[in-house]
């Protein structure tokens, strides 16, 4: 009895488990005209600037990011947390060859330099392509993996838009998605991806996984997670997770990534193969059955400034124009000039557009003053075949340096540097113009120069689905099985997609009392078509 005493009192304590996390992300548009160098991700483009070693910390702290919810959940378990590296840049173009292996080198030796390890979190995209790689993520997990040897548990949380592969599958023990579009349960998604990890640690036992490829496309603009078919499927998906299906994902993809593995995927993992299986097959099935609901409709561009105008006139909030054809968060550059033009062409009155990248026009507003008048070729610099800038007159309303905090559920407190910024007016039309890009996902990229969004008869924002974003999800109070609260907003959305024109509204969204309008402009490429993609040569697929 004393020997066993002595014994228990003399062993050392229980060592924590110690674990490597880092982050590198990047969403690719292979038909963007412009590409990501490694200055792109030193800016961040709306997120945090590339950071290393401890460092990381601050960089993501507070921030709705996969890494911050890794960094708080894992100091509640009380692990020894060893930061490597994090960055991100806005989507783009193909991750220049340079940049690729600069970044991803250096992440690789980070985790090489902290070993031994007990685990491994990675805070990923899934819609990476660098020149050389068509597959970024695929090659990340492979050569991480190959650090750390196969019995080190690795786990990756990725985006609603991911396209997965099988080296992605094979490479991570587990791969987990965001569950909203917008996103704004990214930071909760790292949670949950470092609660899994916690099963794993100081244990050989792995679960075993399913993986299924979806043979068509969806466009992004149908996607939000608020409205229909998404709503239902994620709301089955997670009433199948359970012990024995303890983490499960549907990522509808991102299908401007033209490589031979885009579009969407179900990731499974059981308890046994059986298990994995039958709830993969289950979400494949459900989404296999919903294609036609996600074939919307939109609008040409002068049809949805005629139809918000008309529906502005009864509305009590701003109706929501929302440009996905050039959205920066997509790949877009944020410049082109079609919506500008319908909305001016139009006589819009109280009406704003956000954002227009153009350097050289916020410099000359700059030097201008406000209160001035400059004659100026506002946009359309990144060469889109027919696009021109819009030459006019503009009123310089109000400059900015473009550093700002981004408070709202997306970018949850990150701080923003789009440069020089300025609103211009032409007659009743207002333009934020800034000199770096980032998708319009909070309001406080109109208010940074003066213009009060919610004020506004008409905003015309270069997003995808930013007019119904929900409440950011909380890592306190979430419950396992609801993402995010209903949609708060009741305005009407409409979303320029470059697919065919149609005059009719797509379906209601539940829980909002607007309808939703999607606008096209046939200059752009047709990077967000739907349809399916077996048998069709990825160079095919536009």
């Amino acid at each position: 009895m004393t020997c066993a005493r002595l014994a228990a009192v003399r062993s050392p304590p229980p060592m924590s488990p110690r674990i490597a996390f880092g982050g590198f992300l990047h969403e690719t548009n292979t038909f963007a005209p412009s590409k990501a160098g490694l200055d792109a991700f030193v800016q961040g483009g709306g997120w945090p600037s590339l950071a290393r070693g401890e460092a990381v910390y601050e960089a993501v702290h507070n921030v709705n990011v996969g890494a911050s919810g890794f960094v708080e959940t894992a100091r509640g378990l009380g692990w020894e947390m060893v930061p490597t590296l994090w960055c991100a840049a806005s989507p783009s173009a193909h991750v220049k060859a340079e940049a690729f292996e600069t970044l991803l080198s250096a992440l690789v030796e980070a985790i090489t330099a902290a070993l031994p390890l007990d685990g491994v979190y990675l805070d990923l995209h899934g819609a990476m392509v660098a020149e050389g790689f068509p597959d970024g993520e695929g090659e990340t997990l492979r050569r991480v993996r190959a650090a750390i040897g196969p019995d080190v548990p690795l786990v990756a949380s990725l985006d609603l838009h991911g396209n997965v592969t099988q080296l992605m599958v094979d490479s991570a023990d587990a791969l987990v998605a965001y569950r909203t579009y917008p996103h704004v349960d990214m930071a909760l998604t790292g949670s949950r991806a470092t609660t899994y990890l916690a099963r794993l640690i100081g244990t050989a036992r792995r679960d075993a996984k399913a993986f299924r490829q979806i043979p068509y496309l969806i466009p992004i603009a149908w996607q939000a997670t608020a409205m229909e078919p998404c709503a239902t499927i994620y709301a089955e998906l997670a009433a199948l997770e359970c012990e024995s299906v303890p983490t499960l994902s549907f990522l509808p993809g991102f299908p401007a990534a033209d490589f031979a593995d885009c579009g969407p995927t179900v990731v499974a993992y059981g308890a046994t193969q059986g298990d994995a299986d039958r709830a993969a097959d289950t979400v494949a099935a459900r989404v296999l059955a919903s294609e036609a609901a996600f074939n919307g409709k939109v609008f040409a561009p002068d049809d949805g400034v005629l139809a918000a105008m008309a529906l502005a006139q009864g509305a009590t909030k701003p109706i929501v124009i929302s440009d996905t054809q050039d959205n920066p968060g997509a790949g877009g550059d944020s410049d082109t000039m079609g919506m500008a033009r319908a909305l001016v062409r139009n006589g819009a009155q109280r009406a704003a557009i956000g954002l227009i990248v153009d350097p050289e026009v916020a410099r000359q507003a700059h030097e201008a003053g406000v209160g001035a008048t400059i004659r100026a070729a506002l946009g359309a610099k990144s060469g889109i075949p027919g696009d021109v800038p819009l030459e006019a007159e503009f009123v310089v309303e109000q400059l900015s340096d473009g550093r700002f905090v981004a408070p709202g559920p997306f970018f949850g407190g990150s701080r923003m540097n789009l440069g020089a910024c300025a609103a211009l007016r032409i007659g009743g039309v207002r333009l934020v113009v800034a000199s770096r890009k980032a998708q319009m996902a909070d309001q406080a990229m109109y208010r940074q120069v003066g213009i009060e969004p919610t004020e506004q008869a008409i905003t015309q924002n270069r997003y995808s689905c930013e007019g119904r974003t929900p409440r950011k999800a909380s890592l306190a109070n979430m419950n396992g099985r609801r993402y995010s609260d209903p949609p708060s907003s009741s305005g009407i959305q409409s979303r320029s997609a470059a697919t065919s024109a149609s005059s009719e509204p797509m379906n209601r969204s539940s829980g909002s009392s607007g309808i939703a309008m999607r606008c096209a402009d046939s200059r752009k490429r047709r990077a967000f078509s739907c349809g399916r993609n077996s048998a069709v040569p990825p160079s095919l697929r536009r």
